[in-house]
C-alpha cells in the first residue's frame, strides 16, 4: 500500500494527463472545437442522410443550350462562361447574366481558383472564389465566379503562337498556360521556311497572381517527334509520336535555364523590346530558354503516350508500345522498372469501348480498374518473404447486375424449335447493364459509378455510390432522362448534388439538376421514370424545365 501511495504522489495533477492528450492530438491536427473536425463531422452526417433509404434525389430543374455546358463548385456556366446559375437552390437562380461576346473575345479554358487557407492576400477580392479564362486573343483574365467582374487582365503574347489550354501544376497552387502547337503554314514549309518552336509554357503563381515565366519547347533541344507537352506535380513530361514519355525535373530547369525574373505590371527592356510585363501589346517575355537538353529523370515508352505514376511506394503504368496489346496494361515499380507480381492487368474485354485504369485520387495508393461489367480496386502489397517486391492484389470488385442477360448461344423457341446465335453479344452491348462512368467524392469518401442499360429504345440509367472501403453498395439513384450511349455525357456528384451534362447531336446540350430531397410522400415522384408534369418558366432569356 505504501508503494501505490508512492505512485499515486508522483502522479501527474488532476487533468495534466487530459491537457498532454490534448496538446498530442493539437501536434497532429485534432482539436475539438477545430473548425475543420466540425466540417468533417457535418459531412459524416451527411453522408449518413444520403445513404438513408428515405433519402431521394429529385430532378428539380433543366435547361438546354447550343453552347457547351462546364460545372464548377455549384455553378453551372452556360454561353461560353457568359451565364453563371448557382445549382444549390431548387429553382435556377442566375447570378450573372452578361452579353454575348464576339468571336474575338471567345473563351478556350478555364480554371476555378478558390482561397487559400491561412494566407494574408493583397486584396479583399483573393479571399472569393474566382474563375481564371483564357480568350481566343490570349487575354488571361480572372474573374469574380459569382458576379463575372473582371478582377484582372494580363495579356500573354501576341500573334507568335495561340495560347489554349489551362492547367495545374499545383491545384490552386501553380497554373500553366499551354499554347497550341505551332505549325507553319503549307507554303512556308513548302519555301523551305524552319520552324523550331513547337509549344510555349507561361507559368503563374496564383493569389496573388505572379508571373513565374514563359519557355519554348524546342525540337532542335527535344527533337521533332514531339507531339505534347505538360507540366505537372514540378515534373515536364514532353511525349513523342513514337509512343515514347520523358519526365524532366521542371524546378531544375527554371532554376538554371531562367534568364530574368519579370513582375507583372514592371516596365522591362528585353531583346530591344520596350514595355509593361502582362499589358498589350508587349505580353510576357520568354525569359527561360532552354539551350541544351536538361538531365532526363525518367522515360518509359506506352502506347498512345498513356503513362501515369502514384501509388506507394511509387509506381507507373503504361500499355506496351503495340496495337495488339491495347487494353493490357502493367504496372512496374518507379524505382527499378521492375513489374510487379501479378502486375499485368488484362480484362480480356470484347467490346467498342476500351476499359480503362488509374490510380485512385482518395491518395490512398490503390488503383482502379473499369471495364463494362467490372470494377476492380486493387491494391500495392509486399510480396510475402520479399519485401523489395511488390504485388497487385485485389482490394474489392463491384459487379454489373446482368442477372437477366440470356448467355446461351443456343434457344429453344415454343415450338421446339433450336435457333443458334450466329454471334456472341459484346461486353458492353446496350441491352446489358454497362458501366459508363467511375468517379470519386471525396468529401463523402463515395465511390460513385453510373450503369446503363437499353431497355426497349429508351436507355436507362443511375447513379450507385459505393463504400470507397469495401465496395459495397449503400444508395442507388435512377436518371430520369433517357440516355443515349452514343451521345457525350458527363455526370457530377457533388455531395446532396447531382448533374447530368448531355451532349446531343449538332451542338445540343442538356442539364438535368438533381438534388437530394428526404420527403418521404414524394419517393414515387423523385424515382418513377413515368413522365412527370413539366412546367416550363423563362428567367434572364433562358427556358427552364421544372418538374
Amino acid at each position: 500500500s505504501q508503494a501505490a501511495g508512492g505512485r499515486r504522489a508522483a502522479s501527474r495533477a488532476p487533468g495534466a494527463h487530459n491537457v498532454c492528450r490534448l496538446l498530442t492530438r493539437r501536434a497532429h491536427g485534432f482539436y475539438a472545437r477545430d473548425a475543420g473536425v466540425t466540417h468533417r463531422k457535418n459531412l459524416g452526417l451527411l453522408r449518413k442522410i444520403i445513404c438513408q433509404e428515405s433519402t431521394k434525389f429529385k430532378n428539380v430543374w433543366t435547361t438546354h443550350s447550343a453552347s457547351p455546358i462546364a460545372y464548377e463548385r455549384g455553378r453551372i456556366y452556360l454561353d461560353n462562361y457568359q451565364c453563371c446559375i448557382s445549382s444549390i437552390a431548387q429553382e435556377p437562380r442566375i447570378l450573372y447574366q452578361k452579353p454575348k461576346c464576339s468571336k474575338s473575345e471567345k473563351i478556350e479554358d478555364a480554371l476555378l481558383l478558390e482561397c487559400p487557407l491561412g494566407e494574408m492576400l493583397p486584396s479583399p477580392s483573393d479571399y472569393k472564389s474566382s474563375l481564371i479564362v483564357l480568350t481566343v486573343q490570349n487575354w488571361l483574365l480572372r474573374l469574380s465566379a459569382d458576379s463575372g467582374e473582371v478582377l484582372e487582365k494580363i495579356y500573354l503574347a501576341g500573334s507568335c503562337c495561340k495560347f489554349r489550354y489551362l492547367s495545374w501544376d499545383t491545384p490552386q497552387e501553380v497554373m500553366v498556360v499551354k499554347s497550341a502547337q505551332n505549325k507553319l503554314p503549307a507554303a512556308a514549309r513548302q519555301a523551305g521556311i524552319q520552324q523550331s518552336v513547337l509549344f510555349y509554357l507561361a507559368v503563374f503563381q496564383v493569389l496573388p497572381l505572379s508571373f513565374i515565366g514563359m519557355l519554348e519547347i524546342n525540337k532542335k533541344v527535344f527533337g521533332n517527334s514531339v507531339t505534347d507537352v505538360a507540366v505537372s506535380n514540378g515534373i515536364l513530361i514532353v511525349m513523342y509520336s513514337m509512343g515514347l514519355v520523358r519526365l524532366y525535373n521542371f524546378q531544375a530547369i527554371l532554376e538554371k535555364f531562367m534568364e530574368q525574373p519579370f513582375h507583372l505590371g514592371h516596365e522591362f527592356n528585353w531583346n530591344g523590346q520596350v514595355g509593361v510585363v502582362g499589358k498589350y501589346p508587349f505580353g510576357l517575355p520568354c525569359n527561360i530558354k532552354i539551350t541544351d537538353t536538361p538531365p532526363l529523370l525518367f522515360e518509359a515508352s506506352s502506347l498512345e503516350n498513356a503513362f501515369q505514376i502514384g501509388g506507394y511506394p511509387w509506381h507507373y503504368i503504361i500499355t506496351p508500345n503495340k496495337k495488339k496489346h491495347k487494353g493490357v496494361f502493367h504496372i512496374c515499380s518507379l524505382k527499378d522498372n521492375a513489374l510487379a507480381k501479378n502486375g499485368i492487368q488484362d480484362m480480356k474485354c470484347c467490346s467498342l469501348e476500351p476499359d480503362w485504369i488509374y490510380f485512385h485520387p482518395d491518395m490512398s495508393g490503390r488503383i482502379i480498374h473499369v471495364g463494362p461489367n467490372l470494377i476492380k480496386v486493387l491494391k500495392l502489397k509486399e510480396v510475402k518473404n520479399n519485401t523489395d517486391q511488390m504485388e497487385i492484389a485485389e482490394d474489392f470488385t463491384i459487379v454489373a447486375n446482368r442477372e437477366n442477360c440470356v448467355s446461351s448461344a443456343v434457344t429453344v423457341t415454343a415450338s421446339g424449335r433450336v435457333v443458334k446465335k450466329r454471334f456472341n453479344l459484346l461486353d458492353d452491348d446496350p441491352e446489358q447493364e454497362t458501366f459508363k462512368i467511375v468517379d470519386y467524392e471525396d468529401e463523402l469518401d463515395l465511390l460513385s459509378a453510373v450503369a446503363v442499360t437499353e431497355i426497349g429504345a429508351d436507355g436507362r440509367a443511375h447513379l450507385d455510390f459505393h463504400c470507397n472501403e469495401h465496395g459495397m453498395l449503400l444508395k442507388s439513384i435512377p436518371l430520369l432522362e433517357s440516355w443515349d450511349v452514343t451521345y457525350s455525357h458527363e455526370v457530377y456528384f457533388d455531395k446532396d448534388l447531382v448533374l447530368h451534362i448531355e451532349q446531343k447531336p449538332n451542338r445540343r446540350f442538356s442539364c438535368y439538376v438533381y438534388q437530394m430531397v428526404c420527403d418521404t410522400a414524394k419517393d414515387d415522384e423523385c424515382s418513377s421514370h413515368e413522365k412527370a408534369e413539366r412546367v416550363f418558366c423563362k428567367k434572364g432569356g433562358r427556358i427552364f424545365e421544372y418538374m
